[in-house]
């Protein structure tokens, strides 16, 4: 803080006494964040090219353990001394720091006219009147497949519903591999990688997404329980002990190359290119019927916002508009592959798995996990309890309809448009 009150002061001094001269302090901003995993990208990277086009502003990326992140931001900001910048986690937790004041408003920003109104919205407010954070990259679901196994087994990869269920059983037939590396255990595998991965499908993206929020649609729509009756069918293809197999399990028999399909999540790309020896490669959710559209989870993850109370406004803005520019995105999607930029901006992706995923934007309709904005606020909670329904119907101790109508009646119980 002491530095950036005598930053202050000597640009105001520079200001008043030597007006028109080349005399300047450099700015320090100070970015809070919880990915301490991303400090080398940072320090090599990105940091680098921004000071290079912005003679004047320096900047420092100083993480938190991610578990200590949000108790630690939370009293930095109520004590004062927060970093200029605010790394967001998607919806509520920011919300919360928005309406208490910590987050300014960026909606006017210049480069907030890159991202749509999809990739705002986990840190936009309710209405949509104020976006509080700049998006940075938002993780997409599908399934990564092992290239070689598909070959041997001699299966083409599927995109609709009858193929997937037909590569499935030439796959189990065959022998030779795990049809399908998921787990129940951890329960929110079934839900992130089971129902939130093929659901869009059904429910039709933003279309269902919100409908549930207005209270036009319930749980107990055909379109809200199909996804769990396919989920049920999963069951015969994921290997013995499946209900006992936790999420780093299910990942190493797919990169031990025991099992030929793994419902997926991005970020899985840089761990799989690092300890896979086969070729792989993804494919979207299946559609029902050929030539339906399709829809994906392209999930938002991360942005970046500017802290209200910040004595470095205008930089920190400089820096923030230079976040929502292509620039920025190329950088930051090729240093983290499966991270991907929620810009408008077609992003070059150099990794090859990654360019698949990314390439669903232009043929299917994006939506966000239909549990993480509001359905979650209350108790109890619909993201958690779709984990256990989600493993559940998988493991067939319950229907798709007895778990569809508990999660109704949770959400209804305190969420009044769904009364």
């Amino acid at each position: 803080m002491k530095s950036r009150t005598l930053t202050a002061l000597l640009l105001g001094t520079s200001m008043l006494g030597f007006a028109g001269t080349a005399f300047a302090q450099d700015t320090t901003l100070t970015i809070e964040s919880w990915r301490n995993d991303d400090l080398a990208i940072w320090q090599e990277k990105l940091i680098p090219a921004f000071e290079a086009k912005n003679p004047g502003i320096k900047v420092v990326f100083s993480p938190s353990a991610p578990t200590e992140y949000n108790a630690a931001l939370n009293a930095k900001l109520d004590a004062g001394s927060a970093g200029d910048l605010i790394t967001c986690r998607p919806f509520d937790a920011s919300l919360e720091l928005y309406n208490k004041g910590h987050l300014a408003d960026l909606s006017g920003l210049a480069g907030m006219e890159n991202f749509t109104d999809v990739a705002k919205s986990a840190w936009s407010t309710d209405d949509g009147s104020a976006t509080f954070c700049v998006p940075m990259a938002s993780v997409i679901h599908g399934f990564i497949y092992n290239k070689d196994a598909f070959a041997e087994v001699g299966v083409e990869v599927p995109t609709t519903e009858d193929e997937f269920f037909a590569a499935l059983d030439k796959i189990k037939e065959d022998g030779t591999y795990i049809p399908m590396a998921m787990g129940t255990k951890d329960l929110w595998e079934a839900a992130t990688m089971g129902y939130q991965n093929i659901g869009p499908n059904y429910w039709k993206g933003e279309e269902g997404r919100l409908a549930l929020i207005k209270g036009d649609q319930k749980l107990t729509d055909e379109q809200w329980v199909a996804p769990y009756a396919t989920l049920a069918k999963w069951k015969d293809y994921l290997g013995d002990g499946f209900e006992a197999q936790s999420y780093p399990d299910s990942q190493n028999l797919f990169t031990l190359g025991r099992a030929a399909i793994y419902p997926a999540g991005s970020w899985e790309i840089s761990l799989f290119n690092s300890q896979a020896d086969f070729e792989m490669g993804a494919f979207a959710p299946p559609v029902k019927a050929g030539g339906d559209t399709c829809y994906i989870s392209d999930h938002n993850d991360i942005a970046i916002g500017l802290n209200a109370k910040s004595a470095n406004a205008e930089a920190a803005k400089t820096f923030l508009s230079w976040v929502a520019s292509p620039e920025f995105a190329t950088i930051y999607a090729n240093a983290l592959p499966g991270f991907f930029s929620l810009s408008s901006t077609p992003v070059e992706m150099e990794d090859p798995l990654a360019q698949e995923f990314v390439s669903w934007r232009e043929s299917c309709e994006s939506t966000i996990r239909s549990t993480y904005q509001i359905l979650s606020r209350g108790t109890p909670n619909l993201e958690n309890e779709t984990w256990v329904k989600s493993a559940n119907v998988i493991n067939g101790t319950e229907t798709p309809e007895a778990a569809a109508a508990e999660l109704q009646k949770g959400l209804a119980s305190w969420y009044d448009p769904q009364k």
